[in-house]
């Protein structure tokens, strides 16, 4: 064929480097790391006081309060925290919409490095009485607010520099911070009650051995502080995007109130599917379920976190190739046909093979919270330039309110139902919200973030 018949790759419809990426691809692969680096740092803190506070929640509470009110002081620890992501993503959402992620992304994390180390340092009810739960469950409201910041500011970032084509992948990695992060806090927790005495309230696990996982992530916060400073660069599209002054007026109005509330939908499925596997399978593997022993389960949910890195990484990239819409499709549908009935398979038949408890834990970890994997492409690919870290901010932490009421949801199902089955209802919901939303919203993967979106049966105007 002569030289000139061949078509080119612009002609062919071939997405090429000048079309397809936004700066460098070392540019993008460093904010990608900045993302993921913070998201780990995010999750690390959530689950601090789940895993390494709780063996030494007796250092703040008074040896009178019984085992209601120890649950009540632990899910007011853990709500503090969750209730400050929403508070600070209006508040950094703004900022980064505004003045730049990068800068709101460095300020965020470091407060949280800041109050991370404070938590570390509290003294307890020995020494303070009640004031000692008291400032913590105030520190963790405000480390909630900064870290609500954090991802905020980088998850916008890192979409925003990476090339359209990668955007999927991208993504998947800067969601595996989630679970190494589990599996880190869980192994240092594991490693320290090994060596630490932790029975009682003298005990050295219960005195400083918790302070340890709480240090190192107030030094994991510091080191990201560094790294986003010297490394990641401002955000091409949002430096040459023109800015709004309100994009919290903005987000709530007009088309874009369609997009946050199809967002928060989605959001709202997979904050409550969620709750049953991160939640409940710590308690549903021991004693009152399965019958796992505390190490078995610990190393069980472990090494399904490990294993869910590689699955979310996988959803994500099969979200690129066959598309967000259709692929949030498929994983409802899998969620509904394979982990419902796999969670009461769990129940049901659990305590009759260890085998069996190790198989369908790991396979219901992946179906559930492997495609977490594409969701910060998918929420950063709804909202236009001038308000996506705040439509992601928002979208991604308010609809965690009314999933987090959970254990009340199962409380009512259990007049119904045995209480450890109550998770599979939950489950359900989840999809069918998912599935609900997913058909609510357009394709989004091949979005150009240099083009305003115009949400109109997914077509793209320019700007």
């Amino acid at each position: 064929m002569a030289t000139h018949d061949i078509p080119s790759p612009e002609a062919a419809g071939v997405p090429t480097p000048s079309q397809d990426t936004v700066g460098t691809n070392r540019r993008a692969r460093k904010a990608m790391l900045g993302a993921w680096f913070g998201f780990y740092v995010d999750l690390f803190d959530i689950y601090l006081p789940i895993v390494a506070l709780a063996p030494a929640i007796a250092y703040f509470v008074s040896p009178d309060l019984g085992t209601t009110g120890v649950a009540v002081v632990s899910g007011a620890i853990f709500a503090s925290t969750l209730i400050g992501r929403p508070v600070g993503a209006a508040i950094f959402g703004k900022l980064a919409d505004t003045v730049g992620r990068k800068r709101v992304t460095i300020v965020a994390i470091t407060g949280a490095g800041v109050v991370t180390l404070l938590i570390a340092l509290l003294p307890g009810y020995q020494q303070i009485g009640i004031g000692s739960v008291i400032l913590f469950i105030l520190l963790r409201l405000l480390a909630g607010v900064f870290l609500g910041g954090e991802y905020t500011g980088a998850n916008p970032l890192a979409m925003e520099a990476a090339p359209r084509h990668k955007r999927g992948l991208y993504s998947g990695i800067i969601n595996t911070g989630f679970p190494l992060a589990y599996a880190s806090v869980s192994l240092i927790t594991l490693l320290l009650l090994l060596v630490l005495p932790s029975s009682g309230v003298d005990s050295a696990y219960a005195q400083w051995g918790w302070r340890v996982p709480f240090i190192i992530g107030a030094v994991l916060s510091f080191v990201l502080v560094w790294y986003f400073h010297r490394s990641v660069e401002e955000s091409e599209v949002f430096t040459k995007t023109e800015r709004t002054e309100s994009p919290l007026k903005q987000l709530f109005s007009g088309a874009n109130l369609g997009k946050f509330f199809q967002v928060f939908a989605l959001m709202t499925g997979f904050w409550l599917s969620l709750q049953p596997v991160a939640a409940n399978l710590p308690i549903l593997l021991g004693d009152d379920g399965v019958g796992l022993s505390s190490e078995l389960a610990t190393l069980l949910l472990v090494v399904s976190y490990v294993l869910l890195a590689g699955s979310q990484v996988a959803a994500a990239v099969l979200s690129q190739r066959f598309g967000r819409r259709r692929f949030l499709l498929w994983a409802s549908m899998m969620m509904a046909c394979g982990a419902v009935p796999l969670y009461f398979l769990l129940v049901y038949f659990g305590h009759t093979s260890t085998l069996w408890s190790i198989c369908a834990t790991i396979l219901l970890v992946q179906l559930v919270v492997g495609p977490w994997g594409m969701l910060t492409a998918y929420i950063n690919e709804r909202f236009p330039t001038s308000i996506r870290a705040s439509g992601y901010g928002l979208a991604y932490s308010l609809a965690v309110v009314a999933p987090s009421f959970y254990a009340f949801y199962q409380a009512g199902l259990s007049a119904i139902m045995p209480f450890n089955y109550t998770g599979m209802v939950l489950l359900a919901v989840g999809a069918l919200f998912i599935v609900g939303a997913a058909l609510a919203g357009p394709e989004t993967k091949d979005v150009n973030f240099t083009e305003e979106y115009a949400d109109q049966g997914g077509a793209r105007a320019s700007q």
